[in-house]
């Protein structure tokens, strides 16, 4: 395997990992969104959203930078 190849194994492994924490938070939040009744865990349901939103954000602004800062470097 070449350092190119690995290199961009790597950066894909990350992107796919903040994607997969992405769609978790999103659905989480939808689903909070959709039924806030049903967690019964989460007395303050704008606080889980917020949560999960903050998760969205973190993960959206990872995968920003890779594509900005690393895809690019040969």
């Amino acid at each position: 395997m070449s350092c190119k190849s690995l290199r961009k194994d790597i950066l894909n492994a990350l992107i796919a990992e903040s994607e997969g924490k992405l769609d978790k938070a999103r659905i989480n939040a939808e689903i909070y969104l959709h039924n806030p009744v049903g967690i019964g865990e989460h007395a303050d349901v704008l606080a889980a959203i917020q949560d999960q939103i903050d998760v969205i954000a973190h993960e959206h602004e990872r995968i920003q930078v890779i594509n900005k800062y690393f895809t690019d470097i040969e």
